[in-house]
């Protein structure tokens, strides 16, 4: 291990001590993904087009190999990832706005029910009272 690598080694390592003693004393530490924020303040955000801990020189297609382009879409491929999306929308918004209009006509017809129901009791409450 290179002296560079062990003084963030040491850093990682007295921060985490830091979050854990901070942690006994105060139950509101999140420790969720608590290795990420600590290898953020040590090492900074991460870069485009760099390997965290492989060095300055070193690129994902040099660590990862040539597929690793298959994780990244092309323009055509995010275009089409676009296009189906649109679809995508508009058959929700289509399908949508069929229930819309069942509802309306589902409500439309109890009210008629409702309305009927109504005026059956107005006329036999009326020929009662005759």
């Amino acid at each position: 291990m290179s002296s560079e690598a062990a003084e963030i080694m040491e850093k990682l390592k007295d921060k985490k001590a830091a979050y854990e003693a901070t942690a006994s004393t105060d139950s509101s530490v999140n420790f969720e993904d608590i290795d990420n924020r600590i290898i953020n303040e040590v090492l900074g955000p991460e870069r485009y087009g760099q390997v965290r801990f492989q060095g300055s020189g070193v690129n994902p297609t040099q660590y990862f190999g040539s597929t690793s382009h298959q994780y990244m879409p092309s323009g055509s491929q995010s275009q089409a990832e676009v296009e189906r999306l649109k679809d995508q929308i508009v058959q929700i918004q289509a399908s949508t706005d069929e229930q819309i209009s069942q509802l309306r006509a589902e409500a439309a017809t109890r009210e008629a029910e409702a309305a009927a129901r109504e005026a059956e009791q107005n006329r036999k409450y009326n020929k009662l009272q005759q």
